[in-house]
């Protein structure tokens, strides 16, 4: 079972600066692609930020410039730097991370639990 671990979320004020953290537990042979979303009261879950194995980021334009997302040398471990916070950004953050558990395995994907960032005015 592979188990993914957010935190880092908070309450800070508006230009304010939080950074998340995901760690993963458990079996895995590989990951193509890790991912940060979000989701807002009463509003769908969004795409926030997106690393390959290859370190290629990509972002949704609300963020751009503001967040950045790294997976350092430890593996499957997923960061989210987010600077200049705004009360939009207030959501709850979802790590999610492509696997695959074994070489013949398919990929799948894993969702952490979540961590709430509440921006203020």
């Amino acid at each position: 079972q592979v188990r993914l671990v957010e935190s880092g979320g908070g309450l800070v004020q508006a230009g304010g600066s939080l950074r998340l953290s995901c760690v993963a537990s458990g079996i895995i042979f590989s990951t193509d692609v890790m991912r940060w979303y979000r989701q807002a009261p009463g509003s769908q879950r969004e795409l926030v930020a997106s690393i390959t194995s290859g370190g290629s980021t990509d972002y949704t334009d609300s963020v751009k410039g503001r967040f950045t997302i790294s997976s350092p040398d430890a593996k499957y471990t997923l960061y989210l730097q987010m600077n200049s916070l705004k009360p939009e950004d207030t959501a709850v953050y979802y790590c999610n991370l492509r696997i695959r558990r074994s070489f013949a395995a398919g990929y799948a994907e894993v969702w952490g639990q979540g961590t709430l960032v509440t921006v203020s005015s």
